[in-house]
């Protein structure tokens, strides 16, 4: 994932801000899409790429904070930089502790909101490319047979495959074979790296005396 192929969104009611910010995102190498309204914003299709939201906080009609709620009831997951030019810093904490990047007051400093922007679509890219890897694990995971997510589940919490085969009632042979599945189908050539995959996609070491019908 390149943050540089990154969709900046500007959402703004003011026309000179629409101008001067999209103006500022594009000299950047952005690609930028601009609305006058919340309302034309979740009129468009939703973004599945690497981008960041630009949100005037106080717009007619739906508020840019009422559009982050909104967003967050689809799971949409743009990271936001809120810009106000109120300075209401109660306001700000609470777009903070909801996941906003960054709150900056308006006439905001090009730089500060570059570096913002940068900061947003980093963070997304590195957050889209952690789905797609668990997504592939998932997949990974699907493929496996009862018994072989058993002998994962040992595996990734170190045991030994004779501890395994003791603990399932099966011949160690019979393990090593289903170790072996398991490392092909999660395209893996190592225990650390198995660990690593499992980590990310949530699977619960099996500890010994632990079993499951099979």
């Amino acid at each position: 994932m390149n943050p540089q192929t990154a969709t900046i969104f500007i959402v703004d009611d003011d026309p000179s801000v629409q101008d001067g910010l999209s103006l500022l995102v594009r000299s950047a190498g952005w690609t930028c899409e601009v609305f006058a309204s919340a309302e034309d914003f979740l009129a468009r299709p939703a973004w599945t790429g690497i981008g960041c939201l630009i949100l005037d906080v106080c717009m007619p009609g739906t508020s840019g904070l009422e559009l982050r709620d909104a967003l967050a009831a689809r799971d949409a997951s743009l990271p936001i930089v809120f810009l106000t030019g109120h300075g209401d810093v109660p306001m700000g904490v609470d777009a903070m502790r909801k996941g906003a990047v960054d709150f900056l007051q308006k006439p905001v400093n090009d730089e500060v909101l570059l570096q913002a922007i940068r900061q947003a679509v980093e963070r997304h890219a590195a957050a889209v490319a952690r789905q797609q890897e668990v997504a592939r694990i998932q997949a990974g995971l699907e493929q496996l047979s009862p018994r072989e997510r058993q002998v994962l589940e040992y595996v990734i919490n170190g045991c030994l495959n004779k501890h395994i085969a003791a603990n399932l009632g099966i011949a160690e042979r019979t393990v090593k074979i289903f170790r072996s599945n398991v490392m092909r189908k999660l395209e893996v050539d190592s225990v650390a790296a198995l660990v690593r995959k499992c980590d990310l996609a949530g699977v619960v070491p099996r500890q010994v005396g632990a079993t499951s019908p099979s």
